[in-house]
C-alpha cells in the first residue's frame, strides 16, 4: 500500500462517504462479481481487491487422484475438509496455517506443495486443546497460543512438536502469541479477565522459554491495558497491542517502553466497538480486525486511518461478516481475514499484484469461488 495515496484519500472533500462505501458496497452472496470487488470503489484509486474466499482444503488445493479414495475413508465432501471455527491465521511463503477452536488442531494448506496437514491432533505433549493465537518465524516454526492448556505449544517447519513455553502459573487467560522474526524473543499476551490483575504481555526466550519481562499491567493510562487481546511487530521492533477493553492500539518499543496509543470507543472512522487482532505489513501500515463493525480498519504505523475494508452482515458474501476474529498479511501483502461465524477466510489482493504474482498463486490453484 502506498502511504501517501491512502492518506489522500482521506483528506479530499467527501471522502467519508467514499470510505463508508468501501465498507458498505453491498457484494455477491454467492457468486464471484462480474467486476472485480475493490476498495475503496471508484472514482478513488484502488488499493484492494477481493481475490477469493477459503471455506476447506479444496478451495486452495488441487485434488488429488487418490481424492475419491480419500473422501470415502474420511467422510470430508467433494469440496475438501471444511473449517469448523476458524479463529486466528498466519501466513509464510504460500502456507496458511488456521487454528480451529472446535476441530482442536491447526490446518495447514500448503499450497505451493499442493497437500493439507492438521497439526496438533495426535496424543502426546504436541496434542492441543484449544488453540487460537498463531505465529510463524522466519526459520518456519509454528507457535500456537493454546487457551486451553494455558501454554505455547511449539512446531518444527515439518509440523512435529519441539516444545512448550509458559503453562498454568504463566497465564491466566491466554489469548495470542507472537514471536520476532529472528525467532529470539515470543510474546504472550494476558487477557486477563474481570476479576484478575493479570492484563499484560509476557515476554519469553524462544528457544529456552526463560520469561524475560512483562511489558503492561490492569488499568487505563498510558502503556496499561484492560482486557489486551493481540499484539503485532512493526517497523523497527515496535510493538502493537490491541487493548480491547480501553477500545485502543497501544504502541511500545522494541525494549517494551510505551511510546503512543491511538483509539477510543465510538462508531466513527479510527475508533473501536469490539477490537480483536492486529497485523502489520512490510510497511509497517497497521490493519485492526473489529468484531461488533465487522470489518478491518487500516492505519499508517502512527495511528492514522488509511482505509476499511468490510461491513457486518447477517448473510455471507465477499466482504460481508459477522463474527471476524483473526487477521494476516503476507509476503506478497495479500490480506487474510477470518470469521468464525461463516466459517471462511477472505483474501484480498493488492491491487498493484496481479492475479498470479506472489506465493498464493491464483494460475496454481483452484478458481476462487
Amino acid at each position: 500500500m502506498r502511504r501517501r495515496g491512502c492518506l489522500a484519500l482521506i483528506g479530499l472533500p467527501g471522502v467519508a462517504a467514499a470510505l463508508l462505501l468501501a465498507g458498505c458496497a453491498a457484494p455477491p452472496e454467492t457468486k464471484p462479481a462480474s467486476r472485480p470487488l475493490v476498495y475503496p470503489p471508484s472514482p478513488d484509486e484502488p488499493r484492494f481487491v477481493y481475490e477469493r474466499t477459503i471455506r476447506s482444503s479444496g478451495d486452495v488445493l488441487p485434488d488429488a487422484g487418490a481424492g475419491a479414495l480419500r473422501r470415502l475413508v474420511t467422510g470430508e465432501d467433494a469440496r475438501g475438509e471444511p473449517l469448523v471455527k476458524p479463529y486466528a491465521v498466519a501466513v509464510a511463503r504460500g502456507r496458511i496455517y488456521v487454528s480451529d477452536t472446535v476441530a482442536r488442531h491447526v490446518q495447514l494448506f500448503d499450497v505451493p506443495g499442493g497437500r493439507q496437514y492438521r497439526i496438533g491432533e495426535e496424543e502426546g505433549p504436541g496434542q492441543l486443546v484449544k488453540p487460537i493465537g498463531l505465529d510463524v518465524d522466519a526459520a518456519g516454526n509454528l507457535y500456537v497460543a493454546d487457551i486451553g492448556a494455558r501454554a505455547i505449544v511449539v512446531y518444527g517447519p515439518d509440523r512435529g512438536y519441539l516444545r512448550r513455553i509458559g503453562g498454568e502459573k504463566w497465564f491466566t487467560r491466554l489469548a495470542s502469541v507472537t514471536v520476532d522474526p529472528e525467532g529470539k524473543r515470543v510474546y504472550a499476551v494476558d487477557l486477563g479477565g474481570v476479576t484478575s490483575e493479570n492484563h499484560r504481555v509476557r515476554v519469553f526466550d524462544a528457544v529456552s522459554g526463560e520469561h524475560l519481562m512483562d511489558i503492561g499491567r490492569r488499568g487505563s493510562g498510558p502503556g496499561e491495558f484492560n482486557l489486551p487481546r493481540d499484539l503485532a511487530i512493526g517497523l523497527d521492533g515496535r510493538l502493537y497491542v490491541v487493548d480491547g477493553g480501553n477500545f485502543r492500539v497501544v504502541i511500545f518499543d522494541r525494549q517494551g517502553r510505551y511510546v503512543s496509543s491511538f483509539g477510543s470507543v465510538g462508531k466513527q472512522y479510527g475508533q473501536f466497538a469490539r477490537p480483536k487482532e492486529v497485523a502489520v505489513d512490510r510497511e509497517g501500515n497497521v490493519y485492526v480486525v473489529d468484531t461488533a463493525f465487522g470489518n478491518f480498519q487500516i492505519f499508517n504505523p502512527d495511528g492514522e486511518l488509511l482505509l476499511f475494508v468490510g461491513e457486518r452482515s447477517e448473510r455471507d458474501g465477499p466482504g460481508r461478516y459477522m463474527l471476524p476474529s483473526g487477521i494476516a498479511v503476507d509476503e506478497d501483502g495479500r490480506i487474510y481475514m477470518v470469521d468464525q461465524w461463516f466459517r471462511k477466510i477472505d483474501v484480498f489482493r493488492p491491487h498493484s499484484l496481479r492475479p498470479e504474482g506472489g506465493f498464493l498463486r491464483l494460475a496454481a490453484t483452484p478458481a476462487a469461488r
